[in-house]
């Protein structure tokens, strides 16, 4: 079995963050492993307080589990601000793990999880990664990309990693598509999906980057992780059980 770690925040409602990254890992069947940065207190409706990690204490969590796992891939989530950004950045950078990296900037319900002043630091971050993972708000932050122009592949290349952007809609023949677009140095892939009309869409985002690494670990290549995590997150949406006053959550067990 493949072991893989996830360091992000703690989601109390269990849909998102690191519940959502182990749950989606054991449906891979990989071993995951976990390094909690933030714990929020949130649910469905939205994200009540944030009560942050330690720096040394996120490295020593991290640490603890290198000294004794083989990890074969890292997903990086919430890291909410600065010190904690440098901390996991300067642990992990040098490693030859790939690194799967979910810029996390607000939840589905608009609340805030990233630090303004820690942007800079996520952006130099980036380039350390085998992919990230932003959604088109976050893609805006980072690079200031716009979905409504042509694509322009010199944004990417000066990120030097492969960026994954998702959540475009886009009608091909009368039916409306959920598309992920990824760029590479050199290319523009397009991951399609039928786009579904709900509010269960709670963890999407951490769902589909911790399927991604759990995808590599298993030896698929990027692309081939992408559509089989795209898919997954597809039918765990589908197959919501439709939990929460709020964004409701998603069913990993699919």
């Amino acid at each position: 079995m493949q072991s893989v770690l996830t360091i992000a925040g703690s989601d109390s409602c269990g849909g998102a963050g690191i519940q959502a990254d182990l749950k989606t890992f054991e449906a891979f069947g990989v071993y995951g492993a976990s390094v909690v940065t933030v714990l929020t207190a949130q649910n469905t409706t939205g994200v009540k307080d944030i009560f942050e990690v330690d720096a040394k204490f996120v490295k020593a969590q991290i640490d603890s589990i290198l000294d004794d796992f083989d990890i074969k891939v890292i997903k990086v989530g919430m890291l909410f601000n600065k010190k904690i950004i440098k901390t996991v950045k300067d642990a992990i950078k040098d490693l030859d793990i790939p690194i799967v990296l979910d810029p996390v900037f607000v939840s589905k319900a608009g609340s805030a999880l990233l630090e303004t002043e820690a942007i800079k630091e996520l952006k130099d971050f980036c380039q350390y990664a085998k992919v990230i993972t932003p959604n088109l708000y976050e893609a805006k932050q980072l690079f200031d990309y716009n979905e409504n122009e042509e694509h322009d592949l010199t944004k990417i290349r000066d990120y030097k990693t492969n960026v994954l952007i998702k959540k475009h809609k886009k009608e091909i023949n009368d039916i409306l598509y959920s598309i992920d677009y990824l760029y590479t140095k050199t290319d523009i892939k397009s991951f399609y999906t039928p786009y579904i009309r709900t509010k269960n869409v709670h963890g999407t985002g951490c769902t589909l980057s911790s399927s991604i690494a759990a995808n590599l670990a298993l030896g698929k290549d990027l692309e081939e992780a992408i559509r089989v995590s795209k898919e997954y997150v597809y039918e765990a949406i589908l197959k919501a059980p439709n939990l929460g006053k709020g964004s409701g959550v998603i069913n990993h067990k699919v």
